[in-house]
């Protein structure tokens, strides 16, 4: 009922799951992922216990197909499983029961799994399969995972339909404020093309939710600051920094109350707003 992707950075300082299914809120079942431990997609006759006893057993220093092995070993349902698993060392390991039904299967290679059940043909892994090896420099993992999810959807995806798809991206301080390792977490739970509304997330995403690069910083003299005060404030709000905690864009904004810096789209989305 489902495809997946479960993959390591080529960094090998993230891991992640990008998922699509004609099923309801599919992202809320199949992936689990730690920074510096691994990821985990369970699917078909989804056994969701899989995913902390895979993390616990990936914690403990076992490989992906170790993990695997004993996931499966004391599961009676174990032909009616699928599962994708990626360690910490980029190791991979793919399970797909007899009973899954038709098409059904997965590949691996290094940093990767990918696996699908009920979809439309092979085509399916093998074009996720294709669009992750020719996105190799592609730095931002969460984007790499969804070109490979979307490859898959285009190929004929989930024979029965669409209707959801996640997107999990974990890595070491990457989440709000630096609190913990959720890079991106994302989640269409019903729509009618459930791929392309996760790309307008993720977008929405990077800009509310990402960290600015230093490339995307710019820098804040006198001028600069009163422009950003003046048109903050012909929006009705008392400074730029009132209007920056409005917005939720604090991080892409310096925090300081003089900010030494904004970032580019910031500024963009500041001047086409304001008179």
């Amino acid at each position: 009922m489902t495809f997946s992707i479960v993959a390591r950075s080529a960094d090998g300082q993230s891991w992640g799951v990008a998922v699509a299914s004609k099923f309801l809120a599919v992202g809320s079942v199949v992936p689990a992922a730690v920074a510096g431990i691994g990821a985990i997609a369970t699917q078909a006759d989804a056994n969701v216990a899989y995913k902390g006893r895979a993390l616990a057993h990936l914690d403990e220093g076992a490989t992906a197909e170790v993990a695997l092995e004993r996931l499966l070993e004391y599961d009676d349902g174990r032909e009616h499983r699928q599962v994708g698993i990626v360690d910490l060392d980029g190791g991979a390991a793919t399970h797909t029961g007899h009973s899954c039904f038709d098409w059904a299967g997965g590949i691996t290679d290094n940093d990767v799994a990918i696996q699908g059940n009920i979809l439309t043909g092979p085509e399916v892994i093998e074009a996720m399969k294709a669009s992750w090896n020719s996105t190799f420099d592609e730095p931002d993992l969460a984007r790499r995972l969804l070109s490979a999810l979307s490859a898959g959807d285009q190929a004929g995806g989930d024979g029965r339909g669409r209707q959801s798809a996640a997107l999990l991206v974990v890595r070491e301080g990457a989440g709000y404020g630096g609190g913990d390792d959720v890079a991106v977490d994302l989640r269409v739970d019903d729509h009618e093309q459930p791929c392309q509304e996760l790309e307008r997330l993720l977008d929405l995403s990077s800009l509310y939710l990402t960290a600015s690069t230093d490339e995307e910083k710019v820098n804040v003299d006198d001028d600069l600051r009163r422009e950003l005060d003046d048109r903050a404030r012909q929006l009705g709000h008392p400074d730029f920094q009132a209007w920056v905690g409005t917005e939720n864009f604090e991080m892409r904004v310096d925090g300081g109350p003089a900010p030494e810096w904004v970032d580019q789209k910031i500024l963009r989305i500041l001047r086409d707003r304001s008179p």
